[in-house]
């Protein structure tokens, strides 16, 4: 999700929710969001297949 629709569904700011990302990013090693992407599939953390985290 872009970082408007990550703050509508958490109902915080925009800029906000840019702030979070930009952290995990920084906790994670990533620049970006498909560094960030890759992350979670190779830790287990999202489902490629369900578009999900795994349950």
């Amino acid at each position: 999700m872009d970082n408007r629709r990550i703050a509508a569904a958490l109902v915080i700011a925009p800029k906000t929710a840019r702030n979070h990302v930009e952290h995990i990013y920084l906790k994670i090693g990533a620049s970006n969001r498909v560094s960030a992407t890759l992350f979670a599939l190779e830790h287990g953390l999202w489902d490629r297949g369900h578009g999900t985290a795994p349950r």
